[in-house]
């Protein structure tokens, strides 16, 4: 299974909310996602549905590689943060069990998804 041809037919879909990345005091049920390890709790969620927040980092979009990638699949998320990593954009990555999610600062929507074209994905911005 080649990464590359994931991503050259690959379709990303942007959510239209903002999110924010929180460490919080408690699981917060609708929340997109949340990490609990040993020492912290981190919440991703809708910047609207914030609450019991102890630290938060605002401004986050949502995208979705919209498709399905076998778990044996080596290097897809390798290739995308390094061709983004090559233009200074920061990820954060969350796999779930067949679908890949990053979130990329607002300030850099516009040239992630230019860089995502390049490496051959249709975009779909979800409207607001």
């Amino acid at each position: 299974m080649d990464a590359d041809e994931y991503l050259k037919y690959g379709k990303v879909s942007v959510w239209p909310e903002r999110y924010a990345v929180a460490k919080t005091k408690k699981l917060i049920p609708d929340a997109f996602a949340t990490i609990r390890d040993r020492g912290e709790i981190t919440t991703i969620i809708e910047q609207s549905k914030l609450k019991d927040i102890l630290e938060v980092n605002r401004a986050w979009r949502l995208l979705t590689f919209d498709m399905v990638l076998p778990i044996e699949l080596i290097g897809f998320i390798a290739k995308v943060s390094s061709a983004l990593a090559e233009e200074g954009i920061s990820i954060l990555n969350i796999s779930a069990y067949s679908t890949d999610h990053i979130l990329v600062l607002e300030k850099d929507l516009d040239k992630t998804l230019r860089k995502l074209e390049d490496l051959g994905c249709s975009i779909d911005v979800k409207n607001e």
